[in-house]
């Protein structure tokens, strides 16, 4: 069993659905709190309508008391008080492993969290993330940098920067590093053979390893980062390990993306019911 913490799409290509088809694509129970309701297709954002907080913690509460989740991941917050109730929830009810993807712009525009939401989630919530999985733009977002990595030297700085933030782990998404490779990096501190190892344990060694596979070349991508980060925590609550998580979230993504479906007259949704996870 797994809990998605995230918004609405009304088209169905990202946030709790993409989470959701994600979650039983790979056989794991999905659970939701829902953060915030869109009304977006595949051209625009119509509106963005983030629920009281104190709705988000109860939604959790609902699911943590009564049920075992095995993991849990979070998406689009919306704002500062969001972040800080779902961050309190974590800690009341221990829900580890807790995977963060930072959402913060749509992909056909519009804000999906606010300024003072990108602060919290810096201070509050990535330090109680096992793992955080930001694109290229929001690594230099959540790490203050003021250049979006282009290669995968500025990469691994993004990477590190983030990690210093507190998660056990991030991995950066290169989807938009030029080039016939679609690289990724999992960067984490402490103990190479294992990657839960806690940073005081090793504060001085980092461990990295970098995901790489051909660059499909599609329109159609919409949902990418959530069907990523549903992946790895629909493979976390199976019982796999970080990197074992990540690989086969590597390879399902890439699947779902070659799979994509074109639904309006904007780019369509990776598609993850026409992906089997290894």
């Amino acid at each position: 069993m797994a809990l998605t913490v995230a918004g609405t799409d009304s088209g169905g290509g990202a946030g709790i659905a993409a989470d959701l088809k994600t979650f039983a694509a790979h056989g794991v129970w999905g659970t939701c709190a829902v953060t915030a309701v869109t009304a977006q297709n595949t051209a625009v954002v119509e509106v963005v309508e983030v629920l009281r907080p104190e709705v988000v913690a109860v939604q959790i509460a609902a699911v943590a008391a009564d049920m075992e989740v095995g993991a849990v991941k979070t998406g689009m917050l919306g704002d500062a008080a969001v972040v800080e109730a779902v961050a309190a929830a974590m800690e009341e009810w221990s829900l580890h492993p807790l995977v963060v993807d930072p959402v913060a712009v749509a992909s056909a525009g519009g804000a999906l969290l606010s300024a003072a939401g990108v602060t919290a989630l810096r201070q509050r919530l990535l330090p109680l993330a096992d793992l955080v999985t930001p694109n290229l733009a929001e690594a230099a977002t959540l790490a203050g940098l003021g250049q979006v990595a282009s290669d995968e030297a500025a990469m691994e700085r993004a990477a590190a920067a983030v990690l210093d933030l507190g998660p056990r782990a991030v991995l950066v998404t290169g989807g938009h590093v030029p080039g016939p490779e679609s690289p990724d990096l999992l960067m984490w501190r402490g103990d190479p053979e294992n990657v839960w190892t806690r940073v005081g344990d090793s504060p001085r060694h980092v461990s990295k390893r970098w995901f790489r596979c051909p660059r499909i070349e599609a329109r159609h991508t919409h949902g990418t980062g959530c069907v990523l980060s549903a992946a790895i925590t629909a493979r976390l609550a199976r019982g796999e390990n970080l990197v074992q998580a990540v690989e086969g979230a590597k390879a399902f993504v890439t699947a779902a993306i070659a799979a994509g479906v074109e639904l309006g007259r904007g780019p369509g949704a990776v598609n993850p019911s026409g992906s089997s996870p290894p």
